[in-house]
């Protein structure tokens, strides 16, 4: 795997490096002891598949409050996505600051989002799907949101942004430290 860090402390573009021979390739999408070695949280609690019909849907932008913080490494294994990671540590020194990537199911890439970042996604396609791997379980009670437009952040998105949102994720209000 190639890790290139972002500009968000601590977030990584991870490219896997193709094994080709007449079968085709095989690689490598999630290795501990690579992780561990990049100081990447390197324990996993699950793997979660989202399946997005129409292209311009947004999901996001998720995050889980302590002490259930969560990193994700987010690819996407039918059609495109814009990938959106957003830093909400109040002492990190990129806060408030995004970093947005397309993941495509032909470029096998993905994004490492650390615990403490907002994550969210625009599918550029339709019949999008991504699968999740995230270091910590579900905790109702503790997730959180912030709105995918607002001022505060200045995410920068493909085209108009969202046709297709959840009324949650359109109703988050303007960003206000916790």
């Amino acid at each position: 795997m190639i890790f290139t860090e972002t500009k968000i402390a601590g977030a990584y573009v991870i490219d896997v490096e193709l094994r080709r021979d007449e079968r085709g390739y095989f690689a490598r999408a999630w290795c501990a002891r690579e992780f561990a070695e990049h100081g990447l949280t390197a324990t996993l609690a699950q793997a979660n598949i989202s399946y997005n019909e129409r292209a311009s849907t947004l999901r996001g932008m998720h995050f889980q409050r302590a002490p259930h913080e969560e990193a994700k490494l987010v690819r996407c294994t039918r059609g495109a996505i814009w990938d959106v990671c957003l830093d909400l540590r109040p002492t990190s020194e990129t806060y408030l600051q995004s970093f947005g990537t397309e993941l495509t199911a032909e470029n096998g890439r993905a994004l490492y989002v650390p615990e403490g970042c907002g994550h969210g996604y625009l599918t550029l396609v339709e019949g999008t799907e991504t699968i999740y791997l995230v270091t910590e379980f579900y905790a109702p009670g503790t997730e959180g949101g912030a709105r995918w437009d607002d001022p505060a952040f200045g995410i920068e998105w493909p085209d108009a942004g969202p046709l297709t949102i959840s009324e949650k994720d359109a109703a988050w209000p303007d960003w206000a430290p916790e």
